[in-house]
C-alpha cells in the first residue's frame, strides 16, 4: 500500500486515470439538476429528490402545488447554494428536512395515507412511467420498483472525513491496539509454524482434508451436531475433518487443519525480519530427529475471545476449544536429553546458522490443539457437559497409549494440497511446514522406523485385526483435571428472547446469538459481490464488478499493518508467499445485507430452494452503491462504509427482505406467497432500512451496507494507523467524486445491467444471482455459471426476438434446443448409458479377439497383423466380385417370364431324356461287350 496509496492524489487531478465503467449504470441526475438550478423541469414535475420518489406516475400529482411553496422552495435551494461554504452538516441536515416536508405535503394533496410511524409505502404500487408505456395493462398488473434510480443525493458535497463524523466514526486519530511486541528487529508478525499434524479425513468432513492422524478420532470430540454448541466464529470446528460446501452452518469450507505448533517461524518477509521458506527448508533438512510421541493432556475451554454481541448485558460469554497434549520425553541410546530436547536445540542452532529471522518465537510453544475459536454454549451446563464427553473421550485415548503414540498414517498425500502427480507415502512421526495453518507445503521424515512397541500402538485404533471397544467400555470416569482458564465457575444461560436486530451487525470472529425457537447457526445470507479475479491469488476468483479496485486501501507492502488477529489476512484476496502468513484465500469482497441463518430445517431454518425460491420473487430495483469512508470498528475490523440511503432501491430490497424471511418479532410476523419462513434469519419482520445506522437511521435496527476489509488489523502504532486511514478516506473522496449518485456495479459478463443480488452459502461461495426488476436468476457456484432459465418476469413485446427475454424459460429453450441425440442419451440414465458402454466395449474386445485368432492361423511367415489385415480385406472383396460375376443360375432363371420359363423347362426335359437315352444306350453297348468276352 506504500505505493498504491499515494497515487491516489494524481489520481484525483488525472483524468487519464478514470476506470472504464462501460458495464455499469451511473445515476446522472445530478448533471440535469445543476444545469437547470433545481429538482423540477420546465413542466414544475419533480425529477430528483422525495417528490420524485413519492410520485404514482401521475404527472399532475406534482403540478397541484402551489406556486408560492415553489417559488418558497426555490428560494431555500438558492440561499443554501449560496453559502456552500459554510457547515455542510447543517445544510444537508435543512435539505433533508425540506425534502421530508415537501413529500408530507404532497402525500396530503394526493390524499394518500401514511402509515403509522410515517412509513414510506413500499408496496409496490408505484411505477415507472417510462415501463408503463411498454407494458400492457391486459397483460401486466406489476409496477416496477425501478424509479430508485441512484442512492445518496444528500451528501453529495461530503468528504469521506465527513461521512466518517456523520457516522459517529473515528477515522482519524488511529487510536487501536499496536500489539507491538517490543523485538525492534521483528517489524512484522507472521503465522507461519513447523509442527505436527493431526488432520483426518471424515465422512462428514472435507472430502479434501488429508488423512495424517490414525491414532486419535478428532471427530468424537467436537459437536457437529450443535447438541451443545449455540455458535462459533466463521472458520467453526477447526478439528474433526473441515467442513463441505453446502454444510448446514455455512462455514467456511476449509479442509482440517489440527496441528500444535512446535516453533513458531512468524513472517517470511526478511526485510521485515522473517525467514525465507528455503532457508526454513535448509534447516530442517540438516536435521535429524527420532519420532516423537505424543500423549493427550485434557480439553479445556475458557480464554481467547470475547463476545461483541452482549454490550454489558448478562449474555452468553464466548471461549476457545483446545486440546492440550504433550510431547513425551523417550531418550535414544542412553542419552541424559531427551530427544524432544535435543531437537529443539539443534533446531534453533540450524535456524541459525541459516541466517533466521528476529521474527522467530519460542514463547508459545506450549503443545496445544486449537479446535475451535468465539465458541458460545447455550448454557454453563451445556459447557460442563460438552467438555466432560470430550474429555472422556480423551481419557479412553489416555487408556489406549499410555505412554504416548507417534502421530502418522499408512495413506498418500501430496504436499502442497493439489499436487496431485506427487503423492508420497506419509508414515509416522513426521513434522510439517505450515506456511498457514491450511497449507502443509513440506513433509520431514524421522531418521529411524518405529520400533515394534510404537508400530504397534500407532496402528492399534485402525487395525482390522484389534478391537478398541474394550478400551471404551472398560473408560466410565475421568481422572484427570481438566479446568481451563477464564473458568470462574460462573453460571450463564442463553436467553433467546434478549435478541436485538442489531445483532446483524455482527463480530463473524465471535459466534452468534440465535433468537428464538432456532436451534443452529448459519452464516448464509443475500449480498452484493464485489470481488474480482486477481493474478497474485492462489485460488481463483471470480470477477463480479470492475468499478471498484480495492487493491488502493490494501497494505500489501505492511507499511502500516504489523499483523492480522486471526489466521486470514486481507479479505479481498490474498497473496501467494505473504509475509504474515495469513490463509491464502480468493477474493471474497461484499457487502451483507440480510443473514438467512442455518439451511437447516430441523434446526428452525429455511433450505436453500426455499430461498432461491423466495429471493427470485422478490421485486427489487437496481442496487445502486456509494463508498462513504474507510474505518476500523469497535472490534477492531477494518471496514468500508457504505452510505445508508433509507430511500434507495437497496434500502427498498432490505424491507421486501424482513417483511418476507424476517423472523417473527414484536408482533410483527413475515409473510411471502411462497408460505416458507425461518427462525434464524438475524433480521426482525418489522425492521426496516430506516431503523439502520448512519445520520438517516436511527441506529435500532440491522441495515448498514459495509464491507470487511480484514479482520483484528493489529498496526505498527497510532501514527501508522491514522496514515493509513487518511490515504484509503483520500482514495474513497475519488470514488465519490466518480459517482456521486452512487453506482450499479456489474461487468460485461456478469450483470451486465448492473445492481444484482446474490446468495452466499458463505463468505467463501457465491450460489445464486438475481437480477433487478424481476429480471431473472441463475447459479454462479465456483469458476462456472449455470444460464437463467425460470424467470416469473412479464414478456417484453416481441416475443423471443427481443433481448430483454432472452432470459425467459421459453425462450431460452428456445435458442439453446439440445440435439436429440443429447436428449436421448441423456434420458438414458447412468445405468442405460453404463449398459450401452459395456455392450460397446464387450462387441469391440469380442471382434479383437477373433480377428487375432484367424490371424494366428492364416496369416503368413513373417506377415504382420497389419499386413494381413490388409491382404484379408482385399482377398474378401475379390470374393464378393467374382460371386456378383458368377451369379446363381436358379435365381436368374427365377426372375424370366412364363412363357420362357415354360421353353426352359421343356429343353431342360428334352435335354434330360436325350441324356437318359443315351445313357441306356452306353449301357447295352457295354453289357453287349461283356457277353461277347464271356463267350470267347
Amino acid at each position: 500500500m506504500g505505493a498504491a496509496l499515494p497515487l491516489a492524489a494524481l489520481a484525483l487531478v488525472s483524468a487519464t486515470t478514470l476506470p472504464q465503467v462501460a458495464t455499469a449504470r451511473i445515476a446522472d441526475r445530478s448533471r440535469v439538476i445543476r444545469a437547470r438550478g433545481g429538482r423540477r423541469d420546465y413542466n414544475n414535475l419533480a425529477i430528483e429528490g422525495g417528490a420524485y420518489r413519492g410520485r404514482l406516475g401521475n404527472p399532475g400529482d406534482d403540478a397541484d402545488q402551489s406556486d408560492g411553496g415553489i417559488k418558497a422552495n426555490s428560494e431555500r435551494r438558492v440561499l443554501r447554494r449560496l453559502s456552500r461554504n459554510g457547515d455542510k452538516k447543517n445544510h444537508a441536515q435543512e435539505e433533508a428536512r425540506e425534502l421530508w416536508d415537501e413529500e408530507r405535503r404532497n402525500k396530503r394533496l394526493r390524499g394518500s395515507s401514511t402509515p403509522e410511524g410515517g412509513e414510506r409505502d413500499n408496496t409496490g404500487n408505484t411505477g415507472d412511467a417510462l415501463s408503463q408505456e411498454y407494458e400492457s395493462p391486459e397483460r401486466f398488473n406489476r409496477r416496477l420498483s425501478s424509479q430508485l434510480t441512484g442512492c445518496c443525493y444528500t451528501y453529495q458535497s461530503y468528504s469521506a472525513a465527513d461521512m466518517c463524523s456523520t457516522y459517529n466514526r473515528d477515522c482519524e486519530s488511529g487510536e487501536t491496539p499496536s500489539h507491538d511486541s517490543g523485538d525492534e528487529s521483528c517489524e512484522q508478525e507472521g503465522l507461519s509454524f513447523i509442527g505436527i499434524s493431526f488432520s483426518v479425513n471424515t465422512a462428514n468432513g472435507n472430502p479434501y482434508s488429508y488423512q495424517l492422524c490414525d491414532q486419535f478420532p478428532m471427530e468424537n470430540i467436537i459437536d457437529r451436531d450443535y447438541d451443545y454448541v449455540m455458535s462459533m466464529d466463521e472458520d467453526g470446528w477447526l478439528v474433526g475433518g473441515g467442513y463441505k460446501s453446502f454444510d448446514y452452518s455455512g462455514k467456511m469450507p476449509y479442509i482440517d487443519s489440527s496441528h500444535t505448533e512446535l516453533l513458531r517461524i512468524g513472517s517470511l518477509d526478511t526485510d521485515k525480519g522473517g525467514t525465507t521458506i528455503d532457508q526454513v527448508y535448509a534447516a530442517m533438512n540438516s536435521l535429524s530427529f527420532a519420532p516423537f510421541s505424543v500423549f493427550p493432556e485434557y480439553v479445556k475451554g475458557g480464554g481467547g475471545h470475547h463476545s461483541g454481541d452482549d454490550d454489558g448485558s448478562n449474555e452468553v460469554p464466548s471461549s476457545d476449544v483446545t486440546l492440550i497434549v504433550s510431547i513425551v520425553d523417550t531418550y535414544e541410546s542412553d542419552d541424559s536429553y531427551s530427544s524432544y530436547e535435543t531437537f529443539l536445540d539443534d533446531l534453533f542452532d540450524a535456524m541459525y546458522s541459516v541466517n533466521g529471522g528476529a521474527c522467530m518465537d519460542d514463547h508459545d510453544t506450549d503443545p496445544h490443539v486449537s479446535m475451535a475459536r468465539g465458541v458460545k454454549f447455550k448454557s454453563s451446563s451445556h459447557a460442563q457437559q460438552y467438555l466432560y464427553d470430550a474429555n472422556l473421550e480423551v481419557a479412553v485415548w489416555q487408556s489406549m497409549y499410555p505412554q504416548g503414540v507417534p502421530i502418522g498414517s499408512s495413506g498418500y498425500g501430496s504436499f502442497p494440497a493439489g499436487s496431485g502427480g506427487n503423492k508420497q507415502y506419509v508414515g509416522y512421526g513426521n513434522l510439517y511446514f505450515f506456511f498457514d495453518r491450511a497449507n502443509i507445503t513440506k513433509a520431514f521424515r524421522p531418521n529411524r522406523d518405529l520400533s515394534d512397541d510404537e508400530s504397534y500402538y500407532s496402528t492399534l485404533y485402525m487395525s482390522s485385526s484389534s478391537d478398541v471397544s474394550s478400551y471404551y467400555s472398560s473408560t466410565t470416569s475421568i481422572g484427570f483435571d481438566y479446568s481451563g482458564s477464564g473458568d470462574d465457575g460462573s453460571e450463564y444461560e442463553h436467553n433467546p428472547y434478549s435478541w436485538k436486530a442489531t445483532m446483524a451487525m455482527h463480530d463473524m470472529t465471535d459466534g452468534w446469538n440465535l433468537p428464538p425457537n432456532c436451534y443452529q447457526e448459519g452464516e448464509t445470507f443475500f449480498g452484493i459481490p464485489l470481488s474480482r479475479k486477481s493474478d497474485s491469488n492462489l485460488q481463483s476468483s471470480s470477477t463480479f464488478q470492475n468499478q471498484f479496485d480495492f487493491e488502493n486501501i490494501i497494505d500489501r507492502n505492511y507499511t502500516y499493518i504489523k499483523s492480522f488477529g486471526t489466521n486470514h489476512g486481507w479479505l479481498v484476496g490474498e497473496q501467494i508467499g505473504n509475509g504474515a502468513g495469513s490463509i491464502v484465500d480468493k477474493d471474497t469482497a461484499h457487502i451483507p445485507i440480510f443473514y438467512t441463518g442455518t439451511t437447516n430445517p430441523a434446526m428452525g431454518g429455511m433450505t436453500l430452494e426455499n430461498l432461491i425460491k423466495v429471493g427470485k420473487r422478490i421485486d427489487f430495483g437496481t442496487l445502486y452503491i456509494k463508498p462513504a469512508f474507510v474505518f476500523i470498528d469497535d472490534d477492531g475490523h477494518i471496514k468500508l462504509q457504505f452510505e445508508m440511503d433509507p430511500n434507495s432501491a437497496l434500502a427498498y430490497l432490505y424491507d421486501s427482505l424482513c417483511k418476507e424471511l424476517g423472523i417473527a418479532w414484536n408482533y410483527d410476523t413475515p409473510y411471502n406467497s411462497e408460505g416458507v419462513y425461518t427462525n434464524c434469519a438475524m433480521h426482525a419482520a418489522g425492521d426496516r432500512a430506516k431503523y439502520g445506522c448512519g445520520p438517516e437511521g436511527s441506529g435500532v435496527g440491522g441495515f448498514c451496507p459495509q464491507m470487511t476489509v480484514a479482520y483484528s488489523a493489529r498496526f505498527q502504532g497510532e501514527d501508522q494507523a491514522a496514515a493509513y486511514l487518511e490515504n484509503c478516506n483520500n482514495y474513497v473522496d475519488y470514488w465519490r467524486s466518480m459517482y456521486p449518485s452512487g453506482v450499479a456495479v456489474g461487468t460485461n459478463s456478469f450483470c451486465p445491467s448492473g445492481g444484482c443480488l446474490g446468495l452466499y452459502l458463505n463468505r467463501y461461495d457465491l450460489f445464486n444471482v438475481f437480477k433487478p426488476d424481476l429480471g431473472g436468476s441463475w447459479v454462479e457456484y465456483g469458476d462456472f455459471t449455470v444460464a437463467p432459465t425460470i424467470s416469473p418476469a412479464p414478456t417484453w413485446p416481441g416475443g423471443c426476438d427481443e433481448p430483454h427475454n432472452f432470459h425467459l424459460d421459453r425462450c431460452f429453450r428456445k435458442r439453446t434446443r439440445p440435439k436429440a441425440s443429447a436428449v436421448v442419451w441423456d434420458s438414458l440414465g447412468a445405468v442405460g448409458q453404463f449398459t450401452l458402454f459395456l455392450l460397446a466395449f464387450m462387441s469391440i474386445t469380442l471382434a479383437i479377439s477373433i480377428f487375432l485368432a484367424r490371424a494366428r492361423k492364416r496369416r503368413r511367415k513373417g506377415e504382420g497383423y497389419i499386413a494381413f489385415l490388409m491382404r484379408d480385406a482385399k482377398r474378401k472383396s475379390k470374393k464378393k466380385r467374382r460371386r456378383k460375376i458368377k451369379g446363381n443360375k436358379d435365381l436368374e432363371e427365377a426372375m424370366l417370364d412364363e412363357r420362357k420359363r415354360s421353353s426352359s423347362r421343356r429343353s431342360r426335359s428334352k435335354s434330360k431324356s436325350r441324356s437318359e437315352k443315351e445313357k441306356a444306350k452306353d449301357d447295352r453297348k457295354s453289357r453287349s461287350r461283356s457277353k461277347s468276352k464271356s463267350r470267347s
